[in-house]
């Protein structure tokens, strides 16, 4: 598993104990209650994942890191495509309606964000205005003509989507990637940076 951890999955197993002593309250109050943590990109030491602890408001983030050693149980956004919910979000009937599109793309896709996090955990962490975060995992090119056609289906969700489209460089957001700028903006666990193509590994900076 260790290998395989990527950003945005849920993980189980961080004691609010392991925390450094100058953590907010809200972050301790959070794991003490078996709340997940989320990977995210950022660099570690051997022996570490980067993860990140959700408190109630959005405002509320906080970046650590957790042993690997200590993981009890990790959730990928890809288990989360199929997972019903009896809430009545903007969200949640969003993904209700995407569902039989994105099955059917021939891609691995999966749920991130605030709904990822309610569907793995159960804790309620999605309101009326919350965006719908998915993720989509393109291990082979995705032009920019099939964005522009998988944009306008999203945009027809009746719910704002965000998509990251991930690919073995890092992430870039399918927005983006369906527009007409030369080049886009790519994550990966060091920096961000601007390419023009998201699937090449050489390190293209702003002129």
């Amino acid at each position: 598993m260790v290998n395989n951890l990527m950003a945005h999955d849920l993980l189980w197993g961080l004691a609010p104990e392991r925390l450094p002593a100058d953590a907010p309250v809200w972050a301790v109050e959070a794991l003490s209650v078996g709340q997940p943590v989320v990977v995210r990109r950022a660099m570690t030491v051997a022996g570490y994942v980067a993860v990140g602890v959700r408190g109630q408001s959005r405002e509320q983030r906080y970046a650590t890191s957790m042993p690997v050693a200590a993981i009890k149980r990790r959730v990928r956004p890809e288990d989360l495509c199929h997972v019903e919910s009896r809430r009545d979000m903007p969200a949640l009937h969003a993904l209700s309606r995407l569902r039989p599109l994105l099955d059917a793309s021939g891609w691995t896709w999966g749920v991130s964000g605030s709904a990822g996090f309610e569907l793995a955990s159960g804790i309620e962490a999605l309101h009326e205005r919350s965006d719908l975060d998915l993720i989509l995992r393109t291990p082979q090119p995705l032009d920019r003509l099939q964005a522009r056609d998988l944009l306008a289906q999203l945009d027809g969700s009746g719910c704002a989507v965000d998509m990251q489209l991930q690919t073995p460089c890092g992430a870039i957001a399918l927005r983006e990637w369906a527009g007409s700028a030369r080049r886009v903006l790519l994550k990966d666990d060091v920096q961000a940076r601007l390419v023009s193509d998201p699937w090449q590994s050489s390190r293209e900076q702003v002129a």
